[in-house]
């Protein structure tokens, strides 16, 4: 079963609907003890950092989640899940992300014919071999929509990229974390594909 970590932040729905049309057991939950014994768990949602990062609070998420990651379980942060997973955002200074992974989130640069928030297909360009995009070709496009993106401490643990008045650090994989910025659940078969490879971890 995949827990899907409820935090009213927008777009959880979307997540916990892909799953199910690809035959996955999947609850959307706050309950800690539900997300605990599930197999996999995904931090999905779009929204401010320092509100997404407010409401895992509030909900008693951020210890809940540092377990899962220490535990080992696969874990997924789509979109400001990925953020989240960091140490700090420009988009809210001063609040502390949860720290699991090292990096930070930056705003998207102004760049002369480039709007902001990124809102529409980018195409991937992979580093190394993530497991996420196992039978997935080079040049996929995927769907973003986000005025922040991740630049990693460690580029090693990048699996995808791409440029959008900068290099994005698109997807991240360490030990048993994932997360990518774009959003597989609006990202049609690729995205499906995406998911599917998560789920069969």
């Amino acid at each position: 079963m995949i827990a899907i970590i409820d935090y009213d932040a927008g777009n959880v729905k979307s997540v916990e609907k892909a799953l199910l049309a690809l035959g996955e057991e999947a609850v959307l939950t706050r309950d800690p003890q539900v997300i605990l014994d599930a197999d996999k768990v995904i931090l999905p949602g779009v929204g401010n950092f320092g509100d997404a990062m407010a409401n895992l609070e509030k909900y008693k998420m951020a210890d809940v989640i540092r377990k899962v990651c220490r535990e080992g379980k696969p874990f997924l942060g789509i979109c400001v899940g990925l953020q989240l997973l960091f140490e700090l955002s420009e988009e809210s200074p001063g609040v502390p992300g949860l720290g699991i992974l090292k990096g930070e989130i930056l705003r998207i640069p102004d760049s002369a014919g480039l709007k902001i928030p990124h809102m529409g297909w980018n195409s991937l360009e992979f580093w190394g071999s993530g497991r996420l995009f196992s039978g997935i070709s080079e040049g996929a496009y995927v769907y973003f929509v986000h005025s922040y993106y991740l630049k990693a401490e460690d580029p090693s643990i990048v699996r995808a990229v791409t440029e959008y008045g900068t290099c994005i650090h698109a997807s991240v994989e360490k030990d048993n974390i994932f997360a990518v910025q774009f959003h597989p659940e609006k990202s049609s078969d690729v995205g499906l594909a995406i998911l599917k490879n998560f789920a069969s971890l």
